[in-house]
């Protein structure tokens, strides 16, 4: 997918007349993308249409209006944009407790090189961005990629190939089978 560039970005006003509308087929759109693995780790799939939401958010909430710090949002955001053959994702650690989220991070410390899709019987190691982490602390918000390549991207599109997600840390051990709507809604970004 090419990144995402200015002139595809409302400015302020137009955003606040359509924002309501687009608010809602975003709330559609990031449930077919969304995906739980356990009790406490959800997956948001980013596309081109996800990252333009999250850029058009910050600029409202922040009032960016100049085109240098525009162009900086979407520098930041655009790292999300899957490559070709490539899925990314927001990976957030969902914790309720206040009081344990540091001891909850604590225990999952590691989590990157536990995280796998797996496509039939071929699995593919999650890449971490690496501006995220510390030696001895994990944020509660990651952003992963799952570079396929060519043949099994072809393989996640067939709906027959079984795809799951793993977390296989020590600490917190659960999969997903992906289902047919998140499978369709993924499958369109390959082929985009």
């Amino acid at each position: 997918m090419k990144p995402l560039v200015a002139e595809e970005l409302w400015d302020l006003h137009q955003y606040e007349l359509e924002r309501d509308a687009y608010r809602d087929h975003m709330i559609a759109l990031k449930r077919a993308r969304r995906v739980s693995v356990g009790p406490q780790a959800t997956f948001v799939f980013e596309n081109r249409e996800t990252v333009r939401a999250q850029v058009q958010e910050m600029l409202r909430v922040e009032r960016i209006v100049k085109p240098e710090a525009i162009q900086a949002e979407l520098d930041i955001y655009n790292e999300l944009v899957p490559g070709a053959h490539e899925l990314s994702a927001t990976l957030m650690i969902e914790i309720t407790d206040i009081a344990n989220i540091r001891s909850v991070l604590d225990r999952l410390i590691g989590l990157d090189e536990h995280v796998t899709m797996q496509i039939g019987d071929d699995r593919v190691q999650a890449s971490f961005d690496p501006k995220q982490f510390e030696a001895d602390r994990i944020s509660a918000v990651q952003y992963v990629r799952f570079p396929l390549g060519a043949e099994l991207a072809a393989r996640f599109s067939d709906l027959e190939v079984p795809v799951t997600l793993r977390l296989e840390h020590p600490n917190y051990a659960h999969q997903t089978e992906l289902s047919r709507a998140v499978r369709a809604s993924l499958a369109a970004d390959l082929r985009a």
